[in-house]
């Protein structure tokens, strides 16, 4: 039985109702058993009392117990995947390299090198897992023209693989505003389905919704569109056991005297969401340090890393 014809199996739905959940992004039982009635009501326009009918049954196809035992988390988490950085001590700061089914926050100034990682990490994620890759193909959304082939070139040949192969299994989508951001995300869900992406990477995360969404009187909309994206990305890394890695901007506190007053955008929804933060600084030459501020299994700390002419190296 296909997606569709399992989401027109369910009480409720009709071809007509089914055609509004795949138009809306619920392309498969599981995206409908974790909705909320809620979202699915202003989502695919269906009266609430129907869409809390519609979860429960999908959430009964799925066998979707709400609860599993310690020891079937630990052999689920078996199948998680690390994706190396390039550089031993980044690796080991976050617990052996990128993990995949979780959301990697990179931000920091200007100059500082997140884009630079995300070149890095694009190409990396099609090595092979014995070379600390992860053997599929990679996303990228591109929301500020900062892709170049040329990068992907220069660290591909470095790592002496084949460039054009490299580029080939590299998908990159340019977000013209935050709205096309979205639909971007959702096209990536789609396209998870048909091949093995192992990696989707937003470079940057918040440029557009910064842009768009200006003053106090807008923040509560910029927050609901971005926490309404940010959960469309990890539904992505959680179906897919893909590791996402979202780019982000900062900025500057002037009423603060003491310590470092960058903080970055996207306040408590970004914050909450991303399972793992790296503040990244840059430091003497072609130097930068890379703090991690937050994650649910490493302390916090620091690594040093060279952004060179091939790629991250080690300091």
């Amino acid at each position: 039985m296909t997606d569709v014809e399992e989401i027109e199996s369910l009480p409720g739905v009709g071809s007509a109702t089914a055609e509004k959940l795949i138009d809306s992004g619920y392309t498969d039982l599981m995206s409908i058993a974790v909705e909320s009635p809620r979202n699915l009501n202003h989502e695919a326009g269906v009266g609430e009392s129907t869409a809390t009918k519609i979860i429960r049954h999908a959430k009964q196809e799925i066998e979707m117990d709400g609860f599993e035992n310690g020891t079937d988390v630990k052999e689920r988490r078996k199948k998680i995947g690390r994706l190396t950085t390039n550089c031993d001590a980044l690796d080991d700061l976050l617990g052996g390299g990128v993990e995949t089914g979780s959301i990697t926050e990179i931000f920091g100034e200007f100059g500082s090198g997140k884009t630079q990682i995300a070149h890095q990490l694009l190409v990396n994620a099609v090595l092979p897992r014995d070379d600390g890759g992860l053997g599929g193909e990679a996303m990228l959304i591109d929301t500020e023209n900062s892709f170049r082939p040329k990068r992907i070139t220069e660290i591909a040949e470095h790592l002496e693989k084949d460039a054009d192969e490299v580029l080939e299994k590299i998908q990159v989508g340019t977000a013209f505003n935050s709205h096309h951001q979205m639909l971007l995300a959702e096209k990536a869900l789609e396209t998870g389905k048909e091949k093995d992406i192992n990696l989707l990477v937003v470079d940057s995360l918040t440029a557009h919704f910064r842009a768009e969404y200006v003053g106090r009187g807008s923040l509560a909309e910029r927050q609901q569109a971005l926490n309404k994206h940010l959960h469309k990305l990890l539904n992505f890394a959680i179906r897919n056991n893909s590791a996402i890695v979202v780019t982000n901007q900062v900025t500057a506190n002037p009423d603060q005297f003491f310590g470092d007053p960058t903080k970055p955008i996207g306040g408590h929804i970004l914050g909450h969401t991303a399972t793992f933060r790296v503040y990244l600084r840059k430091s003497k030459g072609n130097k930068v340090i890379a703090r991690l501020v937050d994650s649910p299994s490493m302390p916090n700390g620091e690594a040093v890393f060279k952004i060179e002419e091939h790629g991250i190296t080690e300091e």
